[in-house]
């Protein structure tokens, strides 16, 4: 896998604003990064973004860990475990550009979703189906958050920040269990997520001077429009 500087910096761009997102609303590290990892350096996806995921998804969980949802949470991950093992099955399955392609339609998927569905019900069943849903994807193709982000749209910040930050530190985890027991992971995508980490920080930082401002409601509508963006721009390279 090679990464030029062309390809470091689209992809530290991406990290950095895609952290800076998930600071602030819960979800969207991912949702932002992966459509222009994809772009640039696909071979990284998706191995690569779940690993910086889990540093941030546990920070975001330790900021605000008072507000969890625990019932919640528990049945996030009832779901997580067999929707591991489908996502690895799907990895071993595709190729590069096939996973692209379910990146890039998996963000738009999530970014229509969350623009015409009505708030949906936290309940066992719902939080079961999110959580399998959700790390399917994730694990397939790093993108797992806009299953379990529609979920929890309509509730609290600290709520969603810190509760989906305990899901995907637990979910990511177990995907990268799965890659590594089924050698979908290599050394060249962990030391890429090294090179990364330092933006995640960045971001991670930077996040909480945007909490204010998630409340007033102007974040959200630019994550989905550049969420869009990216994977329109993901899919039309790839298909073109």
């Amino acid at each position: 896998m090679h990464v030029g500087a062309l390809e470091l910096v689209v992809s530290a761009a991406a990290v950095l604003l895609g952290a800076i997102v998930q600071g602030s609303i819960g979800v969207g590290l991912n949702i932002v990064a992966a459509p222009f990892v994809a772009l640039v350096i696909p071979e990284a996806l998706p191995a690569t973004l779940v690993l910086v995921a889990v540093p941030l998804a546990v920070s975001t969980l330790v900021r605000e860990h008072d507000a969890v949802d625990r019932i919640a949470l528990w049945w996030l991950l009832a779901g997580a475990l067999p929707g591991t093992l489908l996502g690895l099955l799907i990895v071993e399955a595709t190729d590069t550009t096939t996973l692209t392609v379910i990146v890039a339609s998996t963000v738009l998927g999530g970014v229509l979703l969350s623009v015409v569905a009505p708030p949906v019900p936290t309940n066992r069943g719902t939080a079961l189906t999110a959580g399998f849903v959700s790390n399917v994807f994730g694990t397939a193709t790093a993108v797992g958050g806009p299953a379990v982000a529609l979920l929890f749209q309509h509730r609290t910040g600290p709520t969603t920040r810190s509760t989906l930050g305990a899901f995907f530190a637990t979910s990511a985890a177990l995907s990268i269990v799965g890659y590594l027991a089924t050698d979908a992971i290599n050394g060249d995508q962990v030391l890429f997520a090294l090179a990364l980490a330092p933006f995640m920080v960045v971001g991670l930082w930077t996040s909480r001077h945007f909490h204010v401002h998630v409340d007033r409601g102007w974040l959200r509508p630019a994550v989905l429009s550049l969420s869009a963006i990216a994977g329109i721009a993901a899919l039309v390279r790839t298909l073109a």
